[in-house]
């Protein structure tokens, strides 16, 4: 990587409609994760962990949310101006109209790669929790001299159905693409398992600004669908193996290969676990490979008494006499006396009053339980007020801003949406 200029592109418009009401108000990439973290802070880290400091970040749908935790979280280098991270929303420069794919995304941005020359383009999506060695995709890329890197997932072959199925010859050069085919075709080297598209590519910027430029006269959006197949019948495209990008700094009990599809508020609740416990399967404890996002300044988190057993806490959380289990809390939490959380997550400045019950429920930012509540127990019940997915798992919409989780009347000393 020391003689080519690397440029990443980053998908991070994407709406979301299966995370609702989370993504009432907010973009998905935009949705909090874990106790301290949002979605777009996986990829953005994988980059600066991978040396790459040039980001562009595309944005569209309910995008304030986005712009403003990029703003106030990931400000780099003003000194090095190749160092930066800059959200970029629709220009409208070829006509009137929003992002129609990716692969237009990237069209309506081509003076960006133009101003900036880079060797290599890389485009990414932001809608996963995963860590990635980036450069040694790049590596790969070059050792393979290759027009386009895809890097792919390998999946059990029952679950290869659900995805974009790669299929390759021995040294990784692709020879086809198969949309969620009913009999998937296996890796080259171990038939339980085929490979999945993870919607992350690397191109050479000639191949890629020549491309987008036919897609456009043929009225193609997207990569995975029009241009990619194009590609095979005239460039080198390889499949880069996720399973050989380990990062340093993992533990024995963590997935080596980690990454999560969290489209689905299901599938949302469920990687939290992956979180939590002596062993997680994503430990984000990990100073070889941090995962950054904001910079808050509050105070840590406070327990007056009660009992804890397998939960994160976020800074400025106050406990006081509850029972909470197999959550995740994240800052400026409040919860009294008699409480009792059970497999939930309560996001920010979240106001739990004395005696309120709640199991597998997500609570968003801004919201007051109120005293004796039940919520998790008669989904039926639930049902009339809140959202509930398939599941099982409640979710209470994000509340009004101006709610104060704490009583003292200081306010909130983080940022807010």
């Amino acid at each position: 990587m020391k003689n080519e200029k690397i440029i990443a592109i980053i998908m991070a418009g994407g709406e979301g409609s299966r995370l609702k009401p989370l993504t009432a108000i907010r973009s998905k990439p935009a949705v909090p994760f874990g106790a301290r973290y949002r979605i777009v802070d996986f990829v953005l880290s994988n980059f600066i962990n991978s040396k790459i400091f040039t980001i562009y970040l595309l944005v569209q749908y309910k995008s304030q949310t986005l712009i403003e935790h990029i703003r106030k979280a990931w400000r780099l280098s003003p000194i090095l101006p190749d160092q930066f991270i800059t959200v970029v929303p629709p220009q409208m420069l070829g006509g009137q109209q929003w992002f129609q794919g990716t692969a237009d995304a990237v069209y309506q941005n081509l003076n960006l790669i133009e101003d900036q020359r880079p060797d290599i383009v890389a485009v990414f999506g932001s809608d996963h929790i995963y860590r990635m060695d980036i450069s040694k995709m790049v590596e790969f890329h070059r050792q393979q001299a290759a027009d386009v890197t895809i890097a792919a997932l390998p999946v059990p072959i029952k679950q290869a159905s659900d995805f974009g199925v790669i299929v390759t010859e021995e040294d990784g050069r692709v020879c086809s693409f198969e949309e969620k085919p009913a009999n998937p075709t296996p890796m080259p080297h171990d038939d339980t398992q085929a490979y999945a598209s993870m919607g992350n590519y690397l191109f050479n910027t000639d191949v890629l600004v020549k491309e987008l430029q036919e897609a456009h006269e043929r009225k193609e959006n997207d990569f995975g669908r029009d241009v990619l197949p194009r590609l095979l019948k005239t460039h080198r495209l390889f499949a880069y193996d996720f399973g050989s990008s380990q990062i340093p700094g993992l533990k024995a009990h963590e997935d080596p290969v980690y990454w999560r599809d969290v489209g689905t508020i299901d599938a949302y609740f469920d990687a939290h676990a992956d979180v939590i416990g002596s062993k997680p399967l994503l430990d984000v404890f990990n100073p070889h490979w941090p995962i950054y996002s904001s910079n808050y300044q509050g105070p840590v988190a406070k327990i007056i008494s009660g009992q804890i057993d397998n939960a994160v806490l976020g800074a400025a959380t106050i406990i006081d006499g509850a029972k909470i289990r197999n959550s995740i809390i994240r800052r400026e939490v409040v919860i009294e006396p008699g409480v009792e959380l059970d497999d939930c997550i309560i996001m920010d400045y979240v106001h739990i009053k004395r005696g309120a019950k709640l199991k597998r429920v997500i609570v968003d930012r801004h919201n007051v339980i109120e005293a004796g509540q039940r919520i998790g127990f008669d989904l039926q019940h639930d049902r009339l007020k809140y959202h509930v997915s398939e599941g099982g798992v409640v979710v209470i919409p994000r509340g009004k801003q101006h709610v104060y989780a704490r009583d003292s009347g200081v306010g909130r000393l983080g940022y807010i949406e």
